[in-house]
């Protein structure tokens, strides 16, 4: 999966409350293993134990990509850059903790097809949606040595399934209180918002350009 974010800093700051600080993002390609904004609850900064007054949500650079646990000896070059398991205990820790959940901002995302081309390439599929011009993917963060997050995963909608995936992006809902839940709610209540985006609000469209 590839994905894009074709708007400045400060306009991501707009579409999601946050404060977008001196952040230098103008838009563009997001790859595995690079840099991109997350908005987060704005905990990461403050020691101690939570507040009583809800800090306000900051937009921050992270790297996609978590570095795996010291069990993994084939790990990907990028680190994991997606949950597909919820319940896994690498990741049910920081997902219970709402300070490590994250909105990851996208225009559009790509998934691999399965079929190739006469010169053998794989077939891109370029999704965005037809109800929200920026959006918010569901997000993970965790600290080692880089500030890293990962994207979590669901069960493939219709339109995702005819390209011939079977997993797809977390995508939230526009509505301001599905992405607070997700940043701040008990897991009980955030771990439901994992279910696939209607096939009815998205479009496949070409490759962006870029």
């Amino acid at each position: 999966m590839l994905y894009r974010l074709d708007v400045a800093a400060s306009a991501v700051g707009r579409a999601f409350g946050a404060e977008a600080g001196n952040d230098p993002w103008r838009g563009g390609h997001v790859a595995p293993g690079s840099f991109a904004p997350v908005i987060t609850a704005g905990r990461e900064m403050i020691a101690g134990p939570r507040p009583s007054e809800r800090q306000p949500s900051r937009m921050v650079p992270r790297l996609w990509g978590v570095p795996p646990p010291p069990s993994v000896h084939d790990a990907p070059r990028h680190g994991i850059l997606s949950v597909r398991n919820a319940d896994s205990p690498f990741w049910i820790g920081n997902l219970r903790n709402s300070e490590f959940r994250c909105l990851v901002p996208c225009t559009a995302f790509m998934e691999w097809g399965r079929t190739r081309d006469r010169e053998g390439k794989r077939s891109q599929h370029w999704f965005a949606l037809a109800d929200q011009p920026v959006f918010a993917m569901a997000g993970v963060w965790k600290d080692s040595e880089i500030p890293g997050f990962a994207l979590l995963t669901c069960e493939a909608n219709a339109a995702l399934r005819a390209a011939g995936r079977d997993t797809m992006p977390v995508i939230l809902s526009p509505d301001r209180a599905a992405q607070d839940l997700w940043l701040h709610g008990g897991w009980d209540r955030a771990g439901r918002l994992i279910v696939p985006y209607s096939s009815s609000l998205m479009r496949e469209r070409g490759s962006p350009a870029g």
